[in-house]
Parts: C-alpha cells; structure tokens; sequence
C-alpha cells in the first residue's frame, strides 16, 4: 500500500518577505512586492520595475555563511526558505550530529530550479573588450584574458540549475534522492508532485521540495519583454499585475524560494510533529502544441487537472478552492479559465479561485510551490487569498476570483495548478489532516 504524504514545514522568501507569516499578512492586508527595479538599471527596458526580494541577508538563517558565498540569488534564498520549513518540522540544520530522529540517507532534495545568472558585469565587460570591430569577430584570447581575470570559477559554476539543491543539502545534511527539475513556471510544482511520488514508493521518508529562481537580470528582463509577456505599466508598478482583468497586460517578474517538508505520515506520526496538510493528488502533462502558447482547447491543462482529481479519489465537486496559476497574461487567463470550466462544467462558477501573482509576481521556477503554500494557509485559517486589482473583469471571464479582498471560507481540498512554457502543466490537490 501507497505511503501517504503530509507536509509538516513551510518556508518561502519572496519579494513580500522573508519568512511565511509575513508574506501571508501581507498578501491578506492588501500588499505586494512591486517597485522599480534596483538589481541593474532597467530605466531604458519597456518594463522598469519587477518584484524583487529585499534586504535580504543569508548570515540571519545560517551559521556557515561561507559555504553559500558565490550562491546565486536562487541559492541563496533557498538558504532561508529552507531553514525556515526545517525548523517548523523539527529538523536539525548544519550539524554533523542530528538529534531529530531522521536518517539522512533517506531524506531527500527535489527543487524545481532555474539557471543561475552569471556576473555580468564581468561577462558583458569580456564581451565589449574582445569585440574586434575591424574584422567584426570575437577575439576570444582577449575574451579569456578578461573573463578568466575576474569570474570566479565558483560563481560559474552556480549557472547551473541543480546548485539551490546543492545548497540545500549542504544546509540539511540531506543525502538521499536529490534531484532538480527545469520545467519553467510548473517547475517546483512538478518537484513536489514527484517528490511525493518518491516517498509514496518508500524511497524517502522526509523530502525537501519546493523551487528556486531568479531571472531579474538583463537577459531574462530581455527575454520576456521581447515576448511581450511582462507588464509595462510603469508609472503604476502596484496596479500592474491584475490577472483575470480585461485591461491585463502582462505579469510582473519576481524571484524567491519555497519549500515544503514532506514525510510519510508514519514517519509524522512516530516524530510526533504537526502535520499541516496532506498532499492526496497529483497529474502532470504535456500541451505536445507550441513552446510559448498554450493548446486554444487548453486540453494539456484538462488533462492535468483530470489526472490530479484521479490520484486524489475526488471529483471537481469535492475541491473547495482552486490556487490558480493567474499569470495576467492575455492567454494564460482565457485558457485556464477554459479548462476549469471545461473540467467543472456548471459547478465552476460555485468554487473560488485566486491568483497570488497579483501581489508577490511571478516567481518563475519557485512559483508553484510558493502558491501550494498559501493553499495551506487557506486551509489552516479559512480564508481566501484575493486576486489583487481586479477592478474590471473581463467579461469572457466569469468564474469568481475573489477579487480584492480576502475572504472567510470553508477550505478542506484545495487544488494548486502551475502551466510553464514548453507547454508543461502540473497541478497539486491537497487536503485538511483529519
């Protein structure tokens, strides 16, 4: 018989702040983590402004922090987000002598993760150096004079998107099943589903799961500018994200990490530790369709959200809140509003559904479980996080988005989904601990 899966810990450093409780108040007392971008000058960018994480120090949530030096941004927030969940679940950190009862070779790391920046100060410096005008080649001997010269090799090295996972272990002693997944925005959604799927198989006993991710840089500014899918509302940063609005245009890029500790509810139960949900369904797709697009028929996201109510052993009726992936994009609203109607027929219009982007931005590769955190939430206190500045919905969109403001509600199920580029679709389904 299938292992059951509960969360025990919750950690999340974002731009609304650095621990859960805070983000939570914030997103229910009408805040959000919007202001023009300070990481590098974006004053010449269509969009100025993002959701960045703020005053955010590693030394206040590690003992070592030496061994987190040349972390990249997602690295380093994974730090905190991870000792935060770890303490709430009564895990020793950076110790070689753990005193929680928990062997570290079957505890494991699954973080949906991005690519790290590179320095590129350094970078675009050895580029412009080693630009040879007259041949209108590289010098790629200068290129190395410049670059070798000021990269450090371990700051190169945190490109690479498994290193938040690195950090993790380093941080938790964790030496079990460590992987990383580079799904776009269903990334750490995708974690935590086959990381419970991990300990369902009794493979794992405890798993750190959750995301990563920070793409405010030029690059990634340039890249989703260039497909017109970042707001521009510049001179009204706070207003920008407003899914499921008619006058959306785009989302708000942000950054951050979150994770949730997992542990079979045998190993909960024998802990004695607080079990704050249990994760019961999970379903996973392909749109098979375009990278940047969403299937018109939204058939990749039914397909999800079917096979989650699947793994469950619930239908659409049982679900009490739908945490939605909201992005305010044109398309990604129409069509996620299409495949809840599609999958809930009349009964859509009866269930709730919300969008946190509106107020903490899109977290990229940490989004996803960053949104399954205030489904806990949600269910922990009865109450519903709001679609923020939802002031003129667009009338092809007529499911209820809480807009605005927060709102007491029974929650016993909630459903959490997540749609990446690529066309990746994910969605989570968890429920009260009885």
């Amino acid at each position: 018989m299938a292992e059951r899966v509960v969360i025990t810990g919750l950690g999340l450093v974002c731009p609304m702040g650095h621990d859960v409780e805070t983000v939570w108040q914030g997103m229910l007392t009408g805040k959000d983590g919007f202001a023009t971008t300070t990481i590098f000058d974006a004053s010449t960018f269509p969009s100025k402004f993002g959701a960045e994480v703020k005053d955010y120090d590693i030394s206040r949530h590690t003992k070592n922090p030496g061994l987190h030096a040349y972390a990249n941004r997602g690295s380093s927030f994974v730090v905190g987000a991870g000792a935060e969940a770890c303490r709430q679940a009564r895990i020793d950190v950076e110790t070689d002598s753990p005193g929680d009862g928990i062997d570290r070779r079957r505890m494991g790391i699954y973080l949906g993760a991005g690519e790290g920046s590179v320095d590129n100060d350094v970078f675009f410096d050895a580029l412009a150096k080693a630009w040879d005008n007259d041949k209108q080649e590289m010098d790629w001997s200068v290129w190395a004079d410049v670059a070798f010269g000021g990269m450090h090799p371990l700051k190169e090295l945190e490109q690479e998107p498994n290193l938040p996972a690195g950090h993790l272990a380093l941080l938790t002693g964790a030496r079990g099943h460590t992987r990383s997944c580079l799904t776009a925005c269903a990334a750490s959604t995708q974690a935590v589903g086959e990381a419970v799927m991990i300990i369902r198989r009794g493979q794992a006993a405890v798993m750190l799961a959750g995301g990563a991710h920070s793409m405010i840089h030029p690059l990634g500014v340039t890249g989703f500018n260039r497909l017109t899918a970042l707001s521009t509302r510049n001179d009204s940063p706070h207003t920008a994200s407003r899914p499921f609005s008619a006058s959306r245009d785009g989302f708000v890029l942000g950054e951050g990490a979150a994770i949730v500790v997992l542990v079979s509810l045998a190993s909960a139960k024998k802990r004695g530790v607080e079990i704050l949900a249990e994760i019961i369904g999970f379903g996973s797709s392909s749109d098979a369709f375009r990278v940047t697009d969403m299937h018109d028929e939204a058939r990749g996201a039914v397909q999800a959200i079917n096979a989650a109510l699947a793994d469950a052993q619930v239908t659409y009726k049982d679900i009490d809140y739908i945490s939605t992936h909201g992005t305010s994009t044109g398309e990604n609203d129409s069509i996620e509003t299409l495949a809840i109607k599609t999958v809930f027929g009349d009964h859509a219009k009866k269930v709730p559904a919300s969008s946190a982007k509106s107020m903490f931005g899109h977290l990229i590769g940490a989004t996803g479980c960053a949104e399954l955190i205030t489904c806990v939430l949600a269910i922990r206190d009865n109450i519903l996080p709001p679609t923020k500045n939802l002031h003129d919905a667009d009338p092809e969109l007529d499911l209820d988005y809480v807009p605005n403001e927060p709102r007491k509600a029974k929650v016993d199920i909630a459903m959490s989904e997540s749609f990446g580029f690529g066309g990746q679709n994910n969605v989570l389904i968890i429920k009260r601990y009885d």
